[in-house]
């Protein structure tokens, strides 16, 4: 029981902070337009939007889609590590229960759970 709330702790505190830096990944990249997506590319061919970039010698990749493809990677992975947190938080009060920790012990059997 000792291993599950450990690591089921360890586990919801990881993931929430995975979701909120996600969260604030996308803040930052829609705010800035995705400029900041651009950052290792120093040319001033590039235009004011990242969304219309386009490939030039002095940047080492591809960025006429990074904007659309990180936003479109972020979104489901904030959504499933924010899930992941929850679940995590559960399996934290199933172990909490189990060892008679706290109100929620008192108000559930080892049967109901």
């Amino acid at each position: 029981h000792w291993t599950l709330l450990s690591v089921s702790l360890l586990n919801c505190l990881l993931a929430t902070a995975c979701s909120v830096g996600l969260a604030l990944a996308i803040a930052l990249t829609i705010h800035s337009r995705g400029m900041h997506l651009v950052m290792g590319c120093n040319s001033s061919a590039l235009p004011a939007d990242a969304r219309a970039a386009i490939v030039t010698n002095d940047c080492p990749f591809n960025t006429t889609r990074i904007y659309d493809t990180a936003l479109a990677l972020w979104f489901p992975s904030m959504v499933l590590a924010a899930a992941e947190a929850v679940l995590s938080g559960r399996c934290c009060l199933v172990a909490l229960i189990f060892r008679g920790i706290g109100s929620c012990a008192r108000s559930y059997g080892k049967e109901q759970v």
